[in-house]
């Protein structure tokens, strides 16, 4: 089942570009990231055109402390009430959150996954535990391995036990399939217990999303973010879908203005910019496949499908990540390593799609590595 965790360890989030470009001497637009997944098509025209526009109007007054126009146009896109969204300075804010507005004392991280989730509980004071998919699985969702917990904690702390669970996840970027999540939930939800189900990639895949049955799941807490798919992550804005009433006691525990006026409407472009999103799902579709297959034919490389923006790779045998990240490192190329993520092996990293021109150069620089002596 696993013992209670920190979540914590030696893992640290990707996209430190700034303390990487420190410590080598270099300005961040030297470096090359691939530890950040996010979209390569960059910022959607239709974000840069309104801040061209609205850029003084934005700065030069308060933000709508209630986010009225995007959560209207988000309740226009998932056909749900205003009432059922929160925003969020970026869904790690609406993270930490909820175990305290939730009153969350025991909860089960499906891993291996973001950090976050754990760090959030442990400052809140809640029992962990960490139940982790296994590699030789190919990392496909631990659902069954929660079921025990369910019947058991779910029902000795009833209101207060919560699962975390992150579809499709990061790193390893597997997804769950429509019918074995709502059976699950289903469980959860005979449990008393609270599903937090991070669908922040989901934008990539959104035929999986919950989103258009959430009413019937009460228990069930969606968050969502701009920052991967809509190349957003300096604006810090995420959202958080969950039944009204539990919307309005998340408010609660907001700081007032926590987010600013250029995400607002940063957010409500891009979403609306409908041409943007079929160009990021064609390109990733096909660059992905692409990408895949160039790693894979390195020699010892293990390379896991994923519904996301990233991979996940296993370095070949006698390789370990710190060592090939340090070394790529100090070509100019920023990669995740994954080896303190509780559940994946000292061997594994994890790669962001680029644009085509950055990924031949992330399949040079990686073979070349690799055909050295570890």
């Amino acid at each position: 089942m696993g013992a209670a965790v920190a979540l914590r360890g030696g893992d640290t989030h990707g996209g430190n570009i700034h303390a990487a470009a420190a410590a080598l001497g270099k300005r961040p637009t030297a470096l090359l990231d691939f530890s950040a997944s996010i979209n390569p098509l960059g910022l959607p025209s239709k974000v840069r055109r309104m801040l061209i526009r609205e850029e003084k109007y934005l700065i030069g007054h308060y933000p709508d402390p209630d986010c009225g126009s995007l959560r209207r146009a988000l309740a226009s896109r998932w056909k749900l009430s205003p009432g059922h969204f929160i925003i969020g300075n970026g869904s790690t804010e609406l993270i930490h959150l909820l175990p305290r507005a939730l009153h969350i004392r025991s909860a089960l991280v499906m891993g291996p996954t973001f950090s976050e989730y754990g760090s959030a509980l442990n400052l809140a004071g809640a029992k962990v535990r960490l139940v982790s998919a296994v590699r030789q699985d190919g990392y496909r969702p631990p659902l069954q391995k929660a079921v025990r917990w369910i019947q058991s904690e779910g029902r000795r702390n009833r209101s207060s036990a919560a699962v975390f669970l992150c579809n499709p996840n990061s790193p390893t970027g597997q997804v769950c399939e429509s019918d074995e999540l709502a059976g699950f939930v289903g469980r959860l939800d005979r449990a008393g217990a609270w599903l937090i189900l991070d669908e922040t990639f989901m934008d990539y895949c959104n035929i999986l999303s919950i989103l258009p049955v959430l009413t019937r799941y009460p228990r069930v807490i969606v968050l969502r973010s701009f920052t991967k798919f809509y190349a957003l992550p300096g604006l810090r804005i995420g959202y958080s879908v969950c039944a009204p009433s539990i919307a309005e006691m998340l408010r609660r525990y907001q700081p007032t203005w926590s987010v600013n006026g250029l995400a607002q409407a940063a957010a409500e472009a891009a979403m609306n910019d409908r041409q943007y999103v079929r160009r990021s799902l064609a390109y990733m579709d096909r660059e992905r496949t692409r990408f895949s297959k160039l790693l894979v034919d390195i020699p010892g490389l293990r390379v896991f499908p994923s519904h996301a923006n990233f991979l996940l790779l296993e370095l070949p045998e006698f390789y370990r990540s710190r060592n090939v990240a340090e070394s790529l490192k100090r070509e100019g190329i920023l990669i995740r390593d994954c080896s303190g993520v509780p559940g994946l092996t000292p061997r594994s990293i994890r790669v962001a799609v680029r644009t085509r021109r950055e990924n031949d150069r992330m399949v040079s620089a990686l073979r070349q590595l690799l055909r050295k002596i570890p």
